[in-house]
């Protein structure tokens, strides 16, 4: 045997014999079949794969059929490839053959006679038939669909049926094309076979190419009426003869439009579905009634037309160009269709051009008026604008929409924006793939500055104007758009043959500035109200007994020069912001900047040239700084002013005071008048009038989006009085505890004259002090800036709290409130989730047979719940049995409550029946407890049920008379008299034991007993119990008491068999005997918090449901898919497994899976011996888990709930019934699951798309993921997989690469089947990786609503269950425009893994709820956030998609599709009636990872055109609202640690410089109460104490008040106050890097369990740059105050001062050590020293990554500095590490009192001098080998030189031991300034030949900046406890539950024999 086929046969067994650790018991591919390693690169790979299933069923069975069948298949590979030139052909077809004759052939007798294969087949066909019985089989399922009764067998018959016509299709056409001659009799039963064999034929979810007699679907009216009406109707030309049409349809008007355009097969027939589907929903909306001919009507077409082709008619209306049709109205429904079709064939076909939707339309119009010409000609012809350049038309051929339409356009797109390859239009696919070295990632892979480059935006912006019909009609590829750049040098670029186009409308310029430039109107505002402060100061400081006086007018309007020179910021920046776009931007817009500039420019002159002018005539010495925001200098002019000049009479200051209120008033009145809806109106019809289109961009940008983004006026008042709360509450605390307090000592520092100063002063001497003025008014303003995001977070928080108490939330938030308000569940359900039931009350509309019939529709969807968490393993069988409420089929007529109410109630009526004295006592005593009432009813009348039907003859005469007597007994009130009530225990006892038998299956011995515990009750209730007087039926007890005697009484029993009265025994036996109260069932908490959820959501404002369409759509990449049995048991370095984890974490979860699959509770893993239960186990321990399992089991719930709804609904009376297993009972659920029609619907109404960008690949690779993705198909039927294939094709010679977008399902057989393969232009990930990855499977998308789910999220069947009912707020009214997106409450399901993990379940818990709804109402500014909010699709995919994907730019890709939304005139709302589950990280690392993406994409926000846009066409409330939930956020936090730096810095100011001293020898109060108000809300806000305000608000409203309290101080004993702190830094320096320098990336942050250690260098490596050297920073500034800076009468101020400060530097120093687990424990953290001195001290080299080595660290870490702004903003923030030592080196005792500037450069000299030291002892021994005793002894000389000199020094001079430390603690920062400028500027260094003395350098100070962060953490690693402490801390929830944490981090666990 060959090497090859040695291999490949070896390859072959391990696909067949899976590993048992990985696979299971799964099936799906790869599991014995030969179809997975079909190479894809064979064109046409589908047959081939289908041979080889046949071959692979029936190679045990025949293996001369198998070998025919395979030889076949390889005969195929070889006419498809014959030069094996395909990737992976050659290796196919040596393993194929080598399988064929080493496996099948040697199982063959003898020679293979190839000239009998064909006999053969033609009797294996025969023999195959008749052993299968396959006639029979057909009749049977027939019989059995025909008979209407839903059972298994049906669903085995018919996939039984399916797969053996697979096989038999196979067989019949491999026979074809062997055969030279068929049997007429075999070929007519071929060809009979063939037509029924539809599941060969792929399709998705409507079977339109094949005949189905199967699948409901198509016999739904709606259905049929969709297909109907896309027939071909008479104004279409004739389509060629050999034009292709399948056999099972006739032709529609797609094939026509795939004939004139080209458009692919595929394509075509997927879009085809897509549209049926959307006409089909819509249709149903409609309830039309049925008719004998379905027809479509034409509203359903209307209405699909408009909302589908909206945006094209809006682009259309932009444009000022008439639509592709003349007259809507007049368009026939068929022309309607027809130009549906074509846009929706287009949008198919346009990959990465989806995301340009305006693009879309520009092709669409020109596509339509080709397409009319054609219809006008009446000849079909292929489109000239999709045939070859050198076409001559006529011809067919080449006729292709994807390579003449599209690739162009993805060739400019590619090479321009991302460049991955070059593209030659015209040249179809062919020349797609040649790489250009020269145009090779123009983007830098994202790291080029945005400015350089075009993206999405710049691309689809250019179809903004009517400069874009330059492209002309085909494409005129010579246009400039089309042209590529060539690359020169890095950065800059030129055109390939013309000048190329640039930056369309916005460029991205990264600055800091832009928040300045998109929220001018914010910034304005604060300085407007921050001037207006100090003016008020100063009016009621020197106008205290005339305020409103004409001085106080002068004042006001100064205020007029601040706005004019600010708006003239705002107006230049909007120049210097465009420079890049100002070529290919609209001229208007150009202009519109322009002449703003000029407007501002002059309003900005005029307004300060009137004001000096009033001004400087009196205060000529002041007008400069009064002009320029006089906030100091005004209090010492005013004291001067006389009132009694008259300057308000002068002409100037009229003429001011008229400009200024002219302008105000004009500003005032457009802002009212655009509020008024008629207003609107108005300025919207006028909009195509040039003037009006010029006033309006004017006074605001105009875009083809953001237009007529106002609210109804009742919305505005709402968020106007919010705000107007918010800025009320802002400017109070500004002005009485920031401002007025500053303003005294302000004016006191200022008149301080002759200051001495400690150092050489530069600047405050003779000007005012302004450094020190500087320094105590920088926090305050920083605050000033901050402090709004503070009120705004504390008034949304309670504003969300009235909201949800109003919405009801919370009112069900235990089990007791569940059991008190049960009786009200079916109701509430019938109101809110159950659609209206005609006549369901009949003709007795009483409340009690309400509750009857509403208890009977509700019972089958709760006990469906609760069926579901006994799946999931949240409960216990028992807890199941009593949760369960029973069937009701009308034999008693009372509602039956499910156990956990009546447990034991039976038993405490007894002791109250008992000791009553009276019937009225024991009414009244019963009546009072829950639920014990129905307990005590329910029993009367199912004993008397049960007994009357087990007993005959006698014995039901007995029966019934004891109960008349009873029944009279009542009724005359005698019933102590007439029984014996303390006797019931004696009843109880002998009817529990009767029921105890009766439950039991018959046989004689169960009969005697049962006759036997018969006649003891007879015997109790004769002798003890009954007190009648028997005279009144003296007859009917005679003849009773002579039965008795006869023994004849009780022997005619009927044995309960019927299921239901068998249940009503059973429940009843546990009525009798159940004793423990029910009232902590469930005791999971995860089941009692979604039942509590559920609940408490019937009673909340929820929408009647409809039938409507969804589907669910989930992007996934390489994460874990379902952990096999290797990854469960695998021990990390603790020993610790992930499955032992879980057993630990969820032990009652545990006990009940092994109680589910029949193990004992005390079972190991190990002992689950079949496969069955090894694969349930791999899926038990993967819901647990944030894996794709999980996620897919959670969304296939949809369907669940849709086919139960569906299937009762119908049987409600709304389309008939259907007959079930066990009855008509139309609250009957059994057997819902087999319905066709309920499956029919289900599917017709959802589909769920997991787009699986890899799942080619991961096939290709055998790569087990792909195997359990096949798994999930076959176990989930609605599952598709979207994924892209790549197909290596040779070509004359050479690889080509193409790209297919590829949807599969799983076939009958539970193995992958393409439905759909269509190809794209290239590779289709030109920008972020997810966004892409769902545009490219966005095609696949099916309905109206689109839910986007993340693979962390998780679904709940009971809010599966109103789905119907969020849907149905597309249709409610939320504004001015409907709802777009719906945004869904989540649920953190990883909160109680650990303490970080609960402090971000709260922390996300709160915003995704509180946070949210207030953003949806009053704000109305709520965005996309991310998943799993539900999408209007339509309207979406036809406005560029669901996500943005532009690189890096767009890296938060979810949150731009909100932003689009928005601008596009959507509207987003908030919805909390459902929940959908959610899981975050859990762990500090990853949770920092998450946070610092999050955080660098919102640093790119701010760079973007929709941040601007909105920003900029927000109304000012809005943007304030917009401002401060996004970015603003961001930019609050960053000032809040900023604040932090100002104030020590400030303090350290006046510290070294001198004047703190003498400010205080002068008795100079600085008033610190100012500056403790801005600290303290500094303070507050750094440790998230008002991120906790909404927490503990939202803990109160769904906990209540006692158990959020506990809550809260929970966290904080758990240290939440540390994490808050340390999360402030993680945002503050990505937020900042990233605007700063950029390099936002996605972080994979992991979603496994983390409890393993995380080792020091990892830590180190993660929070160096980001929290270390900063922390350290803080700890040098408050060492520096304290030592120069504070005496010891100041000790308290300085703690109240610097109590922050010192927080949050230990925060971000230990944070990471006091959360990462077994962080004190000794024995790792003397590994973690090793591990971390050897990272450090190894040098690497090419290849090593920065976790093995310092180095590759290091340099990895100085990656983000590139451009030459970025190099001089770190050289300017380095500079402030020079302050310490220019200060301290003048309070040395050595210099005494000499400030002379020499001085500090004498510190430079020993600078100097210890960076030669450094050297000497740090010289590289590399080149110093043959000298080790020479340098030795110079290190040694050197040492004692330099010692002897500090030592004279010590002796003979000032210099004191307090000088040496003090003057290292002066150069220690100037060395690490000195480093980060050489960082900055590393191409120099290098080039200098410096690099590595600053390598060398950075070492130091990483090794130095480490062992004093390594020191505290070992020395507290000493104490044992506190290794307990933090253990207990982090996994406090843990241990709330009883469970052994600590066990688990020793890996002290019994699982070691494993």
């Amino acid at each position: 045997m060959s090497r090859a086929e040695s291999s490949w046969k070896r390859l072959v067994n391990a696909a067949l014999q899976r590993d048992r650790a990985g696979g299971g018991a799964g099936g799906g591919t790869g599991q014995g079949s030969l179809m997975d390693y079909v190479p894809s690169s064979l064109p046409n790979n589908r047959d081939i794969d289908a041979i080889l299933r046949a071959a692979d069923e029936l190679q045990n069975e025949d293996p001369s059929i198998a070998r025919i069948l395979c030889e076949h298949a390889y005969s195929l590979a070889q006419n498809l490839d014959p030069k094996s030139e395909g990737r992976g052909v050659l290796q196919f077809k040596t393993g194929l053959m080598s399988v064929v004759k080493q496996k099948l052939a040697k199982r063959e007798v003898g020679t293979i006679d190839r000239t009998q294969d064909s006999k053969r087949l033609q009797d294996f066909y025969r023999l195959y038939r008749e052993k299968n019985n396959v006639d029979t089989l057909k009749e049977e399922e027939m019989q059995l669909r025909e008979s209407g009764v839903i059972t298994g067998e049906l669903e085995r018959k018919t996939v039984k049926r399916k797969r053996l016509f697979a096989t038999l299709k196979i067989l019949g056409n491999v026979l074809e094309k062997v055969a030279k001659e068929i049997p007429d009799e075999l070929k007519h039963v071929i060809d009979s076979d063939a037509a029924i064999s539809e599941d060969t034929i792929a399709y998705n979810i409507i079977p339109l190419e094949a005949h189905v007699t199967t699948n409901a679907i198509t016999a739904f009216p709606e259905v049929k009426a969709a297909v109907a009406a896309l027939k071909y109707f008479r104004g279409l030309p004739n389509l060629p003869a050999n034009f292709p049409i399948p056999a099972t349809r006739n032709a529609d008007m797609l094939d026509f439009l795939h004939y004139i355009f080209g458009f692919q097969k595929d394509s075509v027939s997927n879009q085809r579905e897509h549209i049926v589907l959307l006409l089909a929903n819509e249709q149903s909306r409609l309830n039309i009634p049925e008719e004998m001919e379905p027809k479509l009507d034409d509203a359903a077409v209307h209405n699909v037309f408009l909302k589908s082709l909206d945006n094209y008619i809006k682009w259309c209306d932009y444009l000022c160009i008439k639509p592709a049709w003349s007259n809507l109205e007049r368009i026939s429904g068929e022309k309607k269709l027809l130009f549906l079709s074509l846009y929706f064939l287009i949008w198919g076909e346009a990959a990465n051009i989806r995301f340009l939707p305006e693009c879309l339309c520009y092709i669409f119009h020109h596509m339509v008026v080709e397409m009319n010409e054609i219809l006008r000609q009446q000849v079909s012809r292929p489109a000239v604008s999709c045939m070859p350049v050198d076409s001559h038309g006529g011809s067919d051929v080449g006729v292709s929409f994807l390579d003449h339409v599209i690739a162009p356009l993805y060739a400019v797109v590619s090479a321009v924006c991302y460049l991955k390859c070059s593209f030659t239009p015209g040249l179809g696919s062919h020349a797609k793939n040649c790489c250009s070295v020269q145009e090779a990632f123009h983007n830098e892979n994202g790291r080029a500055p945005h400015s350089e480059w075009r993206n999405y935006d710049d691309f689809n912006e250019y179809f903004w104007s009517l400069r874009s019909f330059e492209l002309g009609w085909p494409w005129r590829t010579s246009s400039s758009f089309f042209q590529k750049p060539i690359r020169r040098r890095k950065y800059e670029f030129e055109a390939g043959r013309d000048k190329h186009r640039g930056k369309t409308s916005f460029v991205e310029h990264r600055t800091f500035l832009r928040l300045y430039h998109s929220f001018h109107r914010l910034w304005i505002f604060l300085a407007i109200m921050f001037q207006t402060s100090l003016q008020a100061l100063a009016i009621i400081a020197f106008n205290k007994n005339s305020i409103i006086s004409t001085k106080t007018l002068r004042q006001i309007l100064s205020l007029g020069p601040t706005y004019v020179v600010m708006k003239f910021s705002e107006s230049l920046l909007d120049v210097i912001m465009m420079y890049g776009a100002f070529s290919t931007t609209r001229r208007l817009a150009v202009l519109r900047i322009f002449l703003r500039l000029i407007w501002f420019s002059l309003a900005c002159v005029l307004i300060c040239f009137l004001y000096v002018y009033v001004k400087l005539f009196f205060y000529c010495t002041c007008f400069c700084k009064f002009s320029l925001f006089d906030t100091f200098c005004v209090y010492r002019k005013m004291l001067q002013e006389d009132d009694t000049i008259p300057i308000y009479n002068s002409v100037m200051f009229k003429v001011y005071g008229l400009v200024i209120a002219i302008y105000g008033g004009i500003q005032f009145f457009f802002s009212i008048l655009m509020h008024i809806p008629t207003c609107r109106n108005i300025a919207s019809k006028c909009d195509r009038w040039a003037v009006i289109r010029f006033v309006e961009g004017m006074r605001q940008e105009r875009h083809y989006v953001g237009r007529d983004m106002y609210e109804r006026m009742s919305d505005f008042i709402k968020y106007f009085l919010f705000w107007l709360v918010v800025l009320s509450a802002k400017f109070s605390f500004a002005y009485f505890l920031q401002i007025e307090p500053l303003v005294g000592p302000t004016r006191m520092i200022m008149k301080q004259d002759n200051i001495q100063y400690s150092w050489h002063e530069f600047v405050s001497i003779k000007n005012y002090n302004a450094l020190t003025v500087a320094s105590l008014w920088a926090p305050v303003v920083a605050i000033y800036l901050l402090d709004i995001h503070i009120f705004y977070t504390i008034a949304s928080a309670f504003f969300g709290f009235l909201l949800g108490a109003r919405d009801r939330l919370g009112e069900i938030r235990s089990l007791e409130a569940i059991h008190k308000q049960f009786e009200e569940f079916p109701g509430a359900f019938m109101k809110a989730l159950h659609v209206p039931v005609t006549n369901r009350l009949g003709s007795c509309p009483s409340a009690v047979d309400k509750n009857i019939v509403d208890a009977a529709y509700f019972a089958p969807f709760w006990n469906q719940i609760i069926k579901c968490l006994r799946e999931e393993d949240y409960i216990t069988d028992l807890e199941m049995e009593l949760l369960l409420m029973p069937k009701n089929s009308g034999r008693l007529q009372l509602v039956q409550w499910p156990l956990f109410l009546l447990s034991s109630k039976i038993l405490l009526a007894k002791e109250i029946a008992a000791e009553s004295n009276s019937q009225e006592e024991i009414v009244e005593r019963i009546g009072k407890v829950d639920y014990m009432k129905y307990a005590v009813e329910e029993v009367y009348h199912t004993l008397k049920l049960v007994l009357t039907e087990t007993l005959e003859a006698e014995g039901r005469m007995w029966v019934e008379r004891i109960y008349e007597d009873i029944d009279t007994s009542i009724k005359n009130r005698k019933i102590h008299n007439d029984f014996q009530l303390n006797k019931l225990s004696l009843v109880i006892t002998r009817v529990a034991a009767l029921l105890g038998i009766l439950k039991e299956n018959e046989t004689p011995e169960h009969a005697k007993g049962a006759i036997k515990a018969l006649q003891d009750l007879y015997d109790v209730i004769r002798l003890d119990v009954l007190n009648v007087n028997m005279r009144g039926q003296y007859e009917m007890w005679n003849n009773l008491t002579q039965a008795w005697n006869e023994g004849r009484l009780f022997t005619e029993l009927k044995w309960p068999k019927d299921p239901e009265l068998k249940a009503l025994v059973r429940r009843l036996y546990s009525l009798f005997t159940v004793k423990d109260s029910a009232a902590h069932v469930p005791r999971n908490l995860e089941a009692r918090r979604r039942l509590q959820f559920f609940t408490n959501s019937l009673f909340m404002d929820v929408p009647p449901p409809k039938s409507v369409d969804k589907i669910v759509f989930t992007p996934y990449y390489s994460e874990v898919v379902l952990y096999s049995m290797a990854e469960l048991t695998k021990r990390n370095e603790d020993g610790i497994s992930i499955l032992f984890y879980l057993q630990k974490i969820y032990p009652d979860e545990w006990k009940n899976f092994l109680a589910r699959i029949g193990q004992d509770e005390n079972a190991l893993e190990g002992d689950l011996r079949n496969e069955r239960d090894i694969l349930e186990l791999r899926f038990w321990a993967s819901y647990r888990g944030q894996t794709l399992a999980r996620t897919v089991r959670g969304m296939m719930y949809y369907r669940k709930a849709l086919m139960l709804q569906s299937y009762l609904e119908r049987k409600a009376g709304r389309d008939g019934g259907e007959s079930t297993l066990f009855g008509n009972n139309m609250t009957d659920a059994e057997g819902f699951e087999l319905s066709p029609k309920a499956r029919a619907q289900a599917d017709l109404k959802f589909t769920y798309v997991v787009t699986c960008q890899i799942y080619g690949r991961q096939k290709e690779d055998k790569k087990p993921e792909a195997v359990d993705i096949a798994l999930l198909m076959q176990r989930n039927e609605a599952l598709r997989i979207a994924y892209i294939d790549v197909v290596d094709t040779p070509k004359e010679g050479i690889s080509h690469t193409e790209y297919y977008s590829k949807l599969v399902k799983a076939d009958v057989n539970g193995k992958d089947k393409e439905i759909y393969s269509i190809r794209l232009p290239g590779d289709p990930k030109l920008g972020e990786g997810k966004p892409e990855n769902q545009n490219h499977a966005i095609v696949f998308t099916r309905g109206n609503a689109l839910q986007t789910i993340d693979m962390n999220q998780d679904n709940y069947f009971e809010e599966a269950l109103k789905m119907r009912n969020l849907l149905e707020e597309f249709n409610r009214d939320h504004g001015i425009r409907p709802p777009t997106i719906l945004g869904v409450r989540e649920h953190v399901f990883t909160g109680s893994v650990s303490s970080l993990a609960s402090f971000m379940s709260n922390q996300e818990t709160s915003f995704v709820t509180l946070g949210q709804r207030v953003l949806a109402k009053p704000l109305k500014i709520r965005m996309h956030y991310g998943h799993p909010d539900v999408f209007d699709r339509v309207f979406h995919i036809t406005r560029g998609g669901i996500s943005k994907a532009s690189r890096v730019i767009n890296i938060s890709e979810d949150i731009f599709a909100g932003f689009n939304s928005t601008l596009r005139q959507g509207n987003i709302t908030h919805h909390e009636y459902i929940q959908v589950g959610k899981g975050r990280d859990v762990g500090l690392n990853q949770i920092a990872l998450f946070e610092g993406k999050v955080a660098g994409g919102n640093g790119e926000q701010v760079l973007s055109r929709d941040v601007y846009r909105l920003g900029q066409l927000l109304d000012f409330f809005r943007m304030l609202s917009f401002y401060f939930t996004t970015v603003g956020f961001y930019f609050s936090t960053m000032l809040t640690v900023l604040t932090l730096y100002i104030f020590l810095y400030g303090r350290a100011y006046l510290a070294l410089s001198g004047v703190g001293d003498t400010l205080r020898e002068r008795a100079i109060s600085l008033d610190d109460t100012a500056l403790s108000a801005a600290l303290n809300a500094q303070f507050l806000f750094q440790i998230g104490v008002f991120t906790a305000v909404p927490m503990i608000l939202g803990f109160i409203l769904e906990q209540g008040f006692l158990k959020a309290i506990v809550s809260f101080t929970t966290m904080q004993f758990q240290l939440c106050t540390v994490f808050f702190t340390f999360s402030l830094g993680t945002r503050t320096h990505y937020f900042g890097r990233t605007i700063l320098h950029g390099g936002a990336r996605y972080q994979a942050t992991g979603r496994g369990f983390v409890v393993k250690h995380i080792t020091f260098s990892e830590n180190y490596r993660l929070y160096s740059r980001s929290h270390f050297v900063k922390g350290l920073e803080v700890i040098l500034l408050l060492v520096v105050y304290l030592a120069y800076g504070n005496d010891k009468a100041d000790a308290v101020s300085y703690i109240l001062l610097t109590v922050s400060s010192w927080f949050l530097a230990g925060s971000w120093l230990f944070a990471p050590f006091l959360f990462n687990p077994a962080g004190f424990e000794w024995q790792k953290v003397v590994v973690d020293f090793t591990e971390w001195t050897n990272w450090l001290f190894y040098r690497g080299g090419i290849g090593v990554k920065g976790s093995e080595s310092w180095e590759a660290w290091w340099e990895e870490e100085l990656s983000h500095i590139r451009t030459l702004s970025g190099r001089i903003m770190e050289t300017i923030l380095s500079l402030r590490f020079f302050v310490f030592q220019y200060g301290i080196v003048y309070k040395l005792k050595l210099q005494g009192s000499d400030t002379s500037f020499s001085i500090y450069g004498w510190s430079w000299a020993a600078l100097a001098i210890f960076f030669f030291l450094f050297k000497v002892f740090t010289f590289s021994r590399k080149i110093s080998v043959s000298f080790q005793l020479v340098l030795r002894l110079a290190q040694g000389i050197t040492f004692l030189v330099a010692l002897a000199v500090v030592t004279v020094g010590v002796v003979l001079t000032d210099l004191s031991v307090t000088d040496i430390f003090a003057t290292v603690l002066a150069l220690i920062p100037t060395g690490w300034g000195i480093l980060s400028i050489a960082c900055a500027w590393k191409p120099i260094i290098k080039r200098i030949g410096m690099w590595k003395s600053i390598r060398s350098l950075a070492r130091l100070y990483d090794a130095g900046m480490g062992m004093l962060i390594f020191l505290p953490v070992a020395f507290c690693s000493w104490f044992p406890f506190l290794s307990t402490f933090q253990t207990r801390m982090m996994f406090n929830q843990a241990f709330s539950r009883g469970l052994e944490i600590s066990l688990i981090l020793a890996g002290n666990h019994p699982n070691s024999d494993l």
